[in-house]
This record gives C-alpha cells, structure tokens and sequence, in this order.
C-alpha cells in the first residue's frame, strides 16, 4: 500500500468541500462522488468513532460539510415523506439487529453511522439535488461521461491485465485470479472487483443509449452519440462480465417495451423480478435448475460457478431462518464456520443473502423497497407513453437501472453510491412531480394567452388600417 492511499482518502474530503466553493452545489456533489468512485482507492481508514475512511464515507464527510458551509439553505427545503422510511428503516436495522442478539447499543449505533454514510447520504443527496426532470437529466450524463472516462483506462486493462490499482496504490482489489475471464482479462480499474466495472460500464450504456435513442441528447461537444455509445457499448462486452451484459439486453428490452407498448401494468409488473426470486429461494419453490442449465449452454465453467452459488445460498438461508426477523446482527456471526477452528465453510455472493442473515427479514424488506420503491414510483407518476419523450428520458434510464441493480444484488454484493443517488432523485421526482405538472400547465396556459392577445392585438390592427379605406370608397 502506497502513501497515496491516505493521502487521497483523506485529502478527497478537503476535495469535495473545495468543490462547493468552485462549482453549483448540485454539480460540485455529483463530481465529489463520481470522481471518488472512479478513481479512489479500495481501502478503508479506521477512524475513532466513526466508520472507515473508504472512498464511498470520504465523498459523505466532504458533500455533508460542503453542504453544511456553502448551501445550508438548501437543507431547509428538504421535507420527510413517507417514501422516505424504507431508508429509514434500513438504517435502524443494524440497531436492531445488534441489540435483539446481545451485542449492544454502542455496536448498533455503529452501524447506524456506518449505513448513514454508504447508504442515507447519497440518498439525502438525490432528494436534495435530483429531484427534477434538469437535474436527473444532469446525472445521468455524469453516469455517461464516466462511463467514457472508463473506456481508455479498461482497454488498457484488458490488454495488459489489471495493474493500474497495484501500479498507483499498491496492492491489487481483488483476487488476480477474478481477473482472468475467457483467455484474457476482465478489468478492474479503481473499483472493488471487474464485476463493479462491468456493472458500470454497463450502466453508462444503458443510460448513453436510451438518451440518444430517445433525442436528449444528440452530441457530447464534437463528437456525435452514435459513436461515444459504440465505443461504450464495445468496451462493456470486452469487460467479460456476463451477468451484466444479460442485464444490459434486459434494461435495453424494459425501455423499449416502454417505448413501444406503453403499458404501465407490464412495466410494474418487471419490478417483482427480484422479490419473487428471493421469495421463491427462501420458501424453497425453486433451486435454479433452469437457471443452470441456461449457463451451461453458454459456459461450463460459470454455470458451476453458478450452482456453487445456488448451493451456498441453501446453506445460509438455512442459517438465517433460525433467526428470521432480526437477523445475527454484524460480526459475521450469520456465516457458517467450522466449529473447531473457526473457518467460512461458505461464501457469500448475493446482497440479498448477506442483508437476510445480518439484519433478517424486516433489513431485506427494507433494502429491497429502498432500491425498488423509486421505480414503483416512477410508473405511477408517468405513464409509459412520455418514457422515450427527451424531457424524460433520463429518470427513465435511471429508473431501470435501478430495477437492473436490484437483479444484479441477487448474485453479487457490489455497492455503488450514484445508484442511491438516483434513489433519492427519482423519489424527489415523485414528490415534486404534481409542482412541476401545475407549473408547466399554467406556462401553457400563460403561453396560450399571450397568442391569443397577439391574435387578438393583430386583428384590431387589421381592422383599424382596413377602416379609413372602406369610408373612403
């Protein structure tokens, strides 16, 4: 590990408060936590009281006070709704949890803090900043624009192998051997594995492809979109993750049907995806047979990968059933381990997994409607129909992104802070969306008026100038 480790933790809080001084405060708060996610280290800091310094709290610490000294005022106009409980309930759990499995307040309050910082900031952030049609629309070309900064820096990974986070930091974020994918190599940049990245890239995809499908936007300064979304969407099946690229067809299907059947039922319907298979896992319905044989088709090798997964899922679930509420509480202690020398007898991939044994059903109930209740949110306050409009275009891709998220936490734990930024938006969205339809209908109807005066004005005019010639014949 490099002193540039503790230098760029500690220095990217003094970053993001600086930015609030030079930049807007929405666009100073978006660059804080795009920036720190491309490119800060994976490595946490402990600090006294307080959760490690990674690069997802130092953005939190340094958003929070820039808000804190240059747009306070801001705060002022935030008003609690009952939307927002989901992520309420989401950062008590691990209290909860704590104390209902004897391991104290002090240890909940911990990861209370802890969940404050991942989770509530950026959610608060959305809710602050994003929260109208300019302003999504903002985010999701940052989510474009970092996609493409990603591109050269995953080129150079795939073909040399991942080495820019050892090269810069000293020390490689995950396991080499996670990085070696169908004879050559799976990017992992400055994030916590390659299937973060590909999940990114396959993100930014999504987001530039539906923006330029739909005409919001049509060039990034000289360069057509046409091109910036090829050389995205190239760059995301180089990334060799699979499961991201299915999604990436998935979300791109989800617009479409938007697009072309405008039916909201079916688009609500998408939305259960996730919770009916996680229902379906912990009742015992279905053991993802079906689901094996597919990737068998298509690689051996990831479809045992797969049923190792399916078959530790079973273990954990079983585990977690013996304390189906609350949870084990943190400390691993919802993990199987050998009874003598303390070892993981198993491994864990899915979120959704980890949140069930660590906080129980009322944790899972919690992060899953956090994740999902924005899109929900989104059908019902616009119909399919205005989906493809420009004006809406970008919430729209945010929206199935989101939903993708919540499939992808199915099979991987990869967190990312500008998704619950997105949360927190779309839910302002929802909340600000009657203001912003009032608004525009009282423009049109301002609009409709002064034509009708002009008209009005105009034929006066004619009448006046036709008067003196009709006296005179």
């Amino acid at each position: 590990m490099t002193i540039l480790v503790p230098i760029t933790l500690y220095g990217w809080v003094i970053a993001a408060i600086s930015l609030f001084a030079l930049l807007p405060p929405r666009r100073a708060a978006l660059t804080a936590y795009i920036v720190a996610w491309l490119f800060l280290p994976q490595a946490g800091i402990p600090l006294p009281g307080m959760p490690d310094l990674d690069k997802v709290t130092a953005s939190g610490m340094g958003v929070l006070l820039g808000v804190l000294m240059f747009d306070a005022g801001r705060l002022m106009t935030l008003r609690f709704s009952w939307v927002d409980l989901p992520m309420v309930a989401w950062c008590i759990s691990s209290v909860i949890s704590a104390v209902t499995n004897g391991l104290g307040l002090y240890d909940g309050l911990s990861g209370v803090l802890r969940d404050i910082f991942t989770w509530g900031i950026p959610y608060f952030v959305g809710r602050l900043y994003f929260n109208d049609l300019q302003s999504l629309r903002e985010l999701a070309i940052g989510i474009f624009i970092g996609g493409l900064v990603y591109v050269p820096l995953c080129l150079i990974e795939i073909r040399l192998s991942p080495q820019l986070h050892r090269i810069l930091y000293g020390f490689h974020p995950a396991h080499f051997a996670m990085a070696i994918r169908f004879g050559g190599y799976r990017p992992m940049v400055f994030m916590q594995h390659g299937l973060a990245v590909g999940m990114w890239m396959t993100s930014a995809t999504l987001v530039g492809a539906w923006l330029w499908m739909s005409g919001a936007l049509t060039r990034v300064r000289s360069l057509p979109m046409w091109l910036l979304v090829a050389a995205l969407a190239v760059t995301t099946v180089l990334c060799k993750s699979m499961g991201a690229l299915a999604l990436l067809g998935l979300g791109i299907s989800f617009l479409l049907t938007a697009r072309i059947v405008r039916v909201n039922i079916l688009l609500a319907l998408i939305m259960f995806i996730a919770p009916v298979y996680m229902i379906a896992r912990i009742e015992g319905w279905w053991n993802g047979a079906e689901l094996v044989n597919i990737a068998t088709s298509i690689d051996e090798e990831r479809a045992q990968s797969l049923q190792d997964r399916l078959n530790e899922e079973d273990l954990l679930m079983a585990r977690a059933s013996e304390r189906p509420l609350w949870g084990w509480g943190g400390w691993g202690r919802w993990r199987i381990k050998d009874e003598w020398t303390g070892e993981d007898l198993t491994s864990s991939d899915g979120m959704w997994v980890i949140v069930r044994g660590e906080r129980g059903n009322f944790g899972l109930i919690a992060n899953t409607l956090l994740v999902l209740l924005p899109f929900a949110l989104f059908v019902v306050r616009v119909p399919a129909r205005e989906w493809a409009r420009p004006a809406f275009a970008a919430p729209a891709a945010l929206a199935v992104l989101l939903l993708m998220w919540s499939i992808d936490n199915l099979f991987n734990a990869m967190h990312n802070p500008i998704y619950i930024i997105a949360a927190g938006g779309l839910v302002g969205l929802y909340l600000a969306y009657p203001r912003l339809i009032a608004r525009q209908r009282a423009m049109q109807q301002q609009f409709a008026m002064m034509v009708m005066a002009q008209q009005q004005a105009y034929m006066q005019e004619q009448q006046r100038l036709a008067g003196p010639a009709g006296g005179s014949r």
